[in-house]
């Protein structure tokens, strides 16, 4: 029997504060489109933010939870510390100069498996990273690093769990980074396929707030591949949830050894089930159950200025 894989990243979720300041950064400075203004399925008096491609592909979605009176949080061991998209890299430094004009804080570029990575800081000290890449298109990931005490039960989920093969170390001083890359789809592979386990020798714990990372999410093709994750999973000892709808996909969620909270998010049905391609993220969609509560929900909500 084939083990059950996934092609690679669905989506990451994150904690911002001020939601105005979150939608003016993603879209007019990174360049996201903003595809779904929907409320937290828990919390309707919250926004939850989509942004992403065109259409709001897997490999390429970005979701916050904004909280205007969050305080702002900490990365650190047991959290996934940033991710990355993939561009094209003779754009980085256009990039890169692009955003200083525009007042972005913009960190030391590094070298990470002999890409140049371009670090910066979002509103609400999230880290991004642009990794130069020669088939890099700006509107997918590259990939998430995870920050880890110890890194090799997380290792296991990710070969044994969810087919993802090792794909090389690199240590320096305090720091080891482990990479995985996902197995590779028929159509070749997929967006946001790597994963880098970061282990740094006196890291803080985690402490979540704004600016920091809720959980990410890994892509199945349809229930039936979720299913097969699932009850993979569940052999191995993983508490996973039953299927829920989160009416753009379905989504199983687990805490992997390491603390961090992984879902696996089913591609269809997708952001156009509410929405045309062309009117993707001007509406406030709400979930059925809180249709009859427009009025009160957004009475409650902070007034935003969409991108045009």
């Amino acid at each position: 029997m084939t083990t059950p894989t996934t092609p690679g990243l669905h989506h990451v979720t994150a904690i911002a504060g001020l939601a105005q300041a979150n939608v003016d950064f993603y879209t007019r400075r990174l360049g996201q489109r903003l595809v779904k203004r929907t409320v937290n399925f828990d919390d309707p008096g919250t926004y939850h933010l989509y942004y992403g491609d065109r259409t709001g592909g897997p490999g390429s979605v970005l979701t916050f939870f904004p909280y205007a009176t969050a305080r702002r949080g900490r990365a650190g061991y047991g959290m996934a510390e940033s991710f990355a998209y993939d561009i094209p890299a003779e754009s980085l430094d256009d990039q890169a100069a692009a955003l200083r004009a525009q007042g972005v804080t913009v960190l030391p570029e590094e070298e990470r498996f002999g890409a140049r990575v371009l670090p910066l800081v979002d509103p609400d000290g999230l880290k991004v990273e642009l990794v130069a890449s020669a088939t890099g298109t700006s509107e997918g990931f590259h990939s998430a690093t995870l920050w880890l005490r110890d890194p090799e039960a997380t290792a296991r989920i990710l070969t044994e769990g969810l087919g993802y093969r090792e794909a090389g170390q690199e240590s320096g001083g305090a720091r080891e980074r482990l990479r995985f890359v996902a197995t590779p789809g028929p159509d070749g592979p997929a967006r946001g396929a790597i994963i880098d386990l970061l282990r740094v020798d006196g890291a803080p714990a985690a402490r979540p707030g704004a600016g920091t990372i809720h959980h990410i999410a890994f892509r199945a093709t349809d229930d039936a591949a979720q299913e097969a994750l699932r009850s993979r999973l569940g052999a191995m000892g993983q508490q996973v949830t039953p299927q829920i709808d989160r009416q753009y996909f379905n989504a199983i969620y687990f805490r992997e050894p390491g603390g961090i909270l992984f879902e696996i998010a089913t591609d269809p049905p997708g952001f156009t089930v509410d929405e045309p391609i062309e009117m993707l993220g001007q509406g406030l969609m709400l979930p059925p159950q809180y249709e009859s509560r427009r009025a009160e929900i957004t009475a409650h909500l902070p007034p935003l200025v969409l991108p045009a």
